[in-house]
């Protein structure tokens, strides 16, 4: 039986080559970016207001002069306008190009303006206020974001400055979801007093949309001739396989005998934690890699947050992923030698330190419990004690 630690590298060591797609840019929203992005210009590619007021040759300031006629009034978006005497001033809009001639923004909240003369009336004036210089953010060809970074409203609004319509992303695998068991119906439908209602494909659907992914869900009933064709037929057709069920050692556990069946190489089946000891994994060749959660559902749910995820990160080539970590809130006892993954609430403490409160639960089978967590921490196999504020690694699905 492998630790947390054996099975994460295990998975990690089989993720997916790097496939690279173009999508539009309206498209591109939360995923991987697969190109390095640079600037096509300076940022910004002109001197630019800041302010809306008037433009000045600071000299003039200098010089004692506060009144100054107005030539013209600079708009954003229109072309460039020159000073023609320096005893002058322009008018100027916010992100309008400061005007030929001139050095330095007065804000209309400091002017006093009548009959075309704009006469200043404070004293606190340096030269090149209220500018946002050309090229002072970035240059042309430096690199503004690095491929490996997941894209959000900021790489959005960077990219579409950069005129990118189309853009490079890591190519999502196509995956199914299986579920398994006698015991489970469809949502619609009403269970009889021996049934319940399949949850689980939704959880791991809900999970692996925020990162894109349509997966398409199937179910077997607890016939092994039955998983065994439709595995066969899956593995055909997707790349990233995951079970839910029928995984452990019961007599109608036939999932790791119809995936060795259907040639799936198992790399681990069980780990030393709770929820979710039976846990398997294995490849099909270079085609596929396949996780078999047990069908209890937190073990599921702890299983996608911890190992699944990591993995497809890792799959679509994301550079960055910050480990976050929370502090306990009591004391807390757990004497079997596996790794914990306790419940946890969570709230903001001091210092920027996360607290989390252990929830009080029923076993793996308590779903109802996952509604008041907000994610889970990992507690070590060596030790059965853990004190009020010690600090833990922090999964958190909120």
């Amino acid at each position: 039986m492998l630790t947390v630690a054996q099975a994460e590298s295990t998975i990690l060591q089989h993720a997916l080559p790097l496939h690279i797609e173009q999508v539009p840019l309206q498209k591109a929203q939360g995923r991987i970016l697969a190109e390095d992005l640079f600037a096509d210009r300076d940022f910004p590619p002109f001197d630019r207001v800041t302010m809306d007021g008037i433009a000045i040759h600071y000299a003039e300031f200098a010089a004692g002069r506060r009144h100054f006629p107005i030539e013209a009034v600079q708009a954003a978006g229109a072309a460039q306008l020159s000073l023609q005497q320096t005893q002058h001033c322009l008018e100027v809009m916010t992100g309008a190009p400061l005007p030929l001639g001139t050095d330095t923004v007065i804000r209309y909240e400091d002017l006093l303006i009548e009959n075309g003369i704009a006469q200043i009336n404070i004293e606190a004036i340096t030269q090149r206020q209220n500018i946002h210089s050309r090229a002072i953010d970035r240059h042309e060809g430096d690199l503004i974001i690095a491929a490996g970074r997941k894209i959000g409203p900021a790489e959005m609004a960077t990219a579409a400055t950069l005129g990118k319509a189309e853009i490079a992303v890591a190519r999502l695998p196509r995956t199914a979801i299986i579920s398994t068991g006698d015991e489970l119906v469809e949502v619609h439908e009403t269970p009889m007093p021996h049934q319940i209602r399949r949850s689980n494909v939704y959880a791991i659907q809900a999970a692996l949309a925020e990162w894109k992914i349509e997966a398409e869900a199937f179910h077997f009933y607890d016939d092994e001739a039955a998983i065994q064709a439709g595995i066969q037929d899956i593995l055909t057709r997707y790349e990233l396989v995951i079970l839910s069920g029928a995984v452990s050692e019961g007599k109608f556990d036939f999932v790791p005998q119809a995936l060795a069946a259907a040639g799936v190489q198992q790399l681990f089946h069980k780990v030393s934690q709770r929820p979710g000891k039976p846990f398997w994994f294995g490849t099909f060749g270079a085609q596929a890699v396949l996780f078999a959660l047990p069908g209890n559902p937190v073990s599921a749910f702890v299983g996608t947050y911890r190992y699944i995820l990591p993995w497809l990160r890792q799959s679509l080539g994301l550079k960055k992923w910050p480990i976050q970590t929370a502090a306990l809130t009591r004391e807390l006892d757990f004497k079997p030698d596996l790794t914990y993954f306790v419940p946890v609430k969570l709230d903001n403490g001091s210092a920027g330190l996360i607290k989390a409160t252990p929830l009080e639960g029923h076993g793996s089978g308590d779903l109802a419990n996952l509604n008041d967590a907000d994610g889970f921490l990992e507690l070590p196999r060596e030790r059965s004690h853990f004190s009020a504020g010690e600090v833990f690694p922090l999964y958190r699905y909120r």
